[in-house]
């Protein structure tokens, strides 16, 4: 009897600590977002991502590089939807370096659509040298890269349901964050308050405001839509063949169904067969 009371107490101390950890974890935890690509069935919204791409070239790429995207990808299937052409007239309103001509130097032409975005600095320490100190991170795979600690069971549910938009979810959050600073909270130097950042202090200035960037669509023009649509378009950048993968798990999933049923009713032919 006395070990069973050990054993509750230990139990006990076990759950009370786990609901402690989860409530600490979810107190700033990036709110979670309904995303077209969520789920196994999930893929993208196209003109969610043409939008996103908007909201990226007027605002994120003044600082933000994406250096892994080629203009050749805005024009590839489950992607944003482009148009070869339309990915070549991208291509060119970007500068892009390039060289070194007969003088041997490098020399600024407009890009093609089989150049890779350009950064916006010419190196880190141009870009630091231009932001007071701070390295814009390269947006690449930020959608992949960034996630969230839940702590237990939270992390269990996420496997079992395969919950993988913790990095849009925190993009998302980031741009939405901006807020007063808690009384009594001094922030250090250059830096701004935003409740989902990990210290609380950003050196990012908040780059959006509702009614910034124009839609042609009818979709609202606030802070959050652009939130929702940039953080879906970097996840797009981040794995843009996502919707391939799933649609061939999808199929080999089904195969194999198809294959468990034929083994079954074969197996039970040959028994019936051995019975006779």
């Amino acid at each position: 009897m006395k070990s069973h009371r050990i054993l509750f107490a230990f139990a006990l101390a076990a759950s009370l600590s786990a609901a402690a950890i989860q409530a600490a974890s979810a107190e700033d935890a990036p709110p979670r977002q309904k995303w077209s690509f969520a789920g196994p069935f999930g893929i993208y919204d196209q003109a969610q991502l043409q939008r996103g791409f908007k909201i990226y070239k007027e605002v994120c790429s003044t600082c933000h590089s994406i250096k892994l995207l080629a203009f050749r990808n805005l024009a590839d299937p489950g992607g944003p939807g482009f148009t070869e052409a339309q990915a070549a007239a991208i291509a060119s309103s970007f500068q892009v370096t390039d060289g070194p001509n007969d003088q041997g130097q490098m020399f600024q032409r407009p890009g093609t659509i089989a150049d890779h975005f350009p950064p916006p600095f010419p190196n880190d320490q141009a870009a630091r040298a231009a932001l007071g100190g701070k390295l814009p991170p390269d947006m690449s795979v930020l959608a992949k890269a960034r996630s969230h600690e839940w702590g237990f069971p939270q992390f269990i549910f996420d496997a079992f349901i395969d919950y993988q938009e913790d990095g849009p979810d925190y993009i998302h959050a980031i741009l939405n964050g901006y807020t007063d600073p808690p009384a009594g909270e001094t922030l250090p130097p250059g830096t701004q308050y935003n409740k989902y950042f990990p210290t609380g202090a950003i050196g990012m200035p908040k780059p959006l405001a509702d009614g910034q960037v124009q839609y042609t669509d009818g979709t609202p023009m606030t802070v959050d839509q652009y939130g929702r649509d940039v953080a879906a378009f970097l996840m797009w950048a981040a794995e843009p063949s996502l919707d391939t993968r799933k649609q061939l798990g999808f199929q080999v999933m089904i195969f194999l169904i198809v294959l468990t049923g034929l083994l079954y009713f074969s197996k039970k032919k040959v028994w019936r067969d051995i019975a006779h």
